[in-house]
């Protein structure tokens, strides 16, 4: 059975099954943020989809960061470096793209086990 949270006309903000959780893109709240205001935004929220799955940040198994501009690689990385859990870090990709939303500087895709 998939078990499916936040469901909207158009997607789910997670779905649960046999095991997996994945997580739809994470955006920030207020765009109006520096990129390392918007990272705090997104970890946060993947942080508490994955607590309201009944998991954690150490059982990511991969996550997919989306940023508008590679410029911003750095600043990303120092919120992602202090709030990933050490010794758990998960596979990682990090691409440069267009977001749906022009404020939106990061998007981040997750997918964890329970």
């Amino acid at each position: 059975m998939v078990q499916r949270f936040d469901v909207g006309a158009r997607m789910s903000e997670m779905a649960v099954h046999n095991g997996i959780v994945w997580l739809a893109g994470q955006v920030a709240g207020d765009g109006s943020q520096d990129i390392g205001g918007q990272t705090r935004q997104v970890l946060a929220a993947v942080d508490s989809l994955l607590a309201r799955a009944g998991t954690d940040k150490t059982k990511i198994v991969m996550c997919q960061i989306y940023l508008a501009d590679i410029a911003e690689f750095p600043g990303m990385n120092a919120v992602w470096d202090a709030w990933v859990a050490q010794g758990q870090t998960p596979p990682r990709a990090t691409v440069q793209a267009k977001l749906a939303e022009p404020e939106w500087k990061i998007e981040v895709v997750v997918t964890a086990a329970l």
